[in-house]
């Protein structure tokens, strides 16, 4: 592991936090504004060439970090990383999961053309990979006493949207995960938060995404996000930056009291 001392009182100072998916645009994104809080950053994904230009910047930027290979739909992977960070670091604090998976042939498809497996696909995938990382982070963080488990979420989690397939109910899914999650281990001192977005056009996953439901429409790229957009309030989607500074919050002290909660960075796309 290669360490790099930095001075400053960041949200995360001392912080530990595992990342998986952390080659996407969403885990790149999350793990620098983890890092630049002053946290330590325990990066991971099936690809290292993903991986290691991002912990190149981080310890340019004077922070800490260290990327492995994981499948994070593989139990003994995920046990054995953690097991490793323990040893490493002492504890683990935060954990994040933004894995996500090909669109092509799951979403820009009418329910009643889609078929059993891809539009079950997502919801096992999801839901299977964000227990399986929240449990193992979870039995450590019971022994601590502490920690946070923060999910992602995109807003067809809450309304319904046509042409997603089974992406719909599977982001369901980790909205319920998270209460479930937090009516156990709450009062063992584990958080447990979702941030529900809008989609983040500045992601190539988006770009693929709005082409397919555009395709399915029957309109071009343009028409269909400005037609996304013009359902929130703000006119306008939800940034990489704003899902970041919303995730270092919820993953600091500061949100104590936050925990079972989604937070609604939709900008009003959905009004809870």
């Amino acid at each position: 592991m290669s360490i790099s001392q930095r001075n400053g009182n960041g949200q995360l100072e001392g912080k530990n936090a595992v990342l998986y998916g952390a080659g996407g645009a969403v885990g790149r994104a999350i793990s620098l504004a983890f890092s630049r809080e002053g946290a330590r950053v325990f990066l991971t994904g099936p690809n290292l060439d993903q991986l290691e230009p991002l912990v190149e910047v981080i310890l340019s930027e004077g922070g800490m970090a260290h990327a492995a290979r994981v499948d994070a739909l593989e139990t003994s992977q995920v046990e054995s990383h953690l097991a490793e960070v323990v040893s490493m670091a002492g504890t683990i604090d935060i954990s994040f999961n933004a894995i996500g998976i090909p669109q092509q042939g799951i979403q820009g498809i009418p329910l009643l053309a889609l078929d059993v497996e891809s539009f079950c696909r997502p919801i096992e995938t999801y839901a299977k990979s964000h227990f399986l990382t929240a449990r193992t982070a979870a039995r450590v963080m019971v022994t601590q006493g502490n920690g946070a488990i923060l999910l992602h979420t995109p807003e067809p989690a809450r309304g319904g949207a046509p042409l997603v397939g089974g992406m719909g109910p599977a982001w369901a899914s980790l909205e319920g995960l998270t209460r479930s999650l937090s009516a156990e281990l709450s009062a063992a001192g584990v958080r447990t938060v979702c941030l529900r977005t809008t989609g983040l056009p500045e992601t190539a996953t988006i770009d693929t995404v709005f082409g397919l439901h555009a395709k399915g429409h029957g309109i071009t790229y343009e028409q269909f996000r400005a037609g996304v957009e013009s359902r929130t309030h703000r006119q306008r989607s939800t940034t990489l930056q704003e899902l970041a500074d919303a995730a270092v919050f919820a993953a600091s002290d500061r949100a104590k009291a936050l925990t079972g909660a989604v937070l609604n960075l939709t900008g009003g796309a959905v009004a809870d």
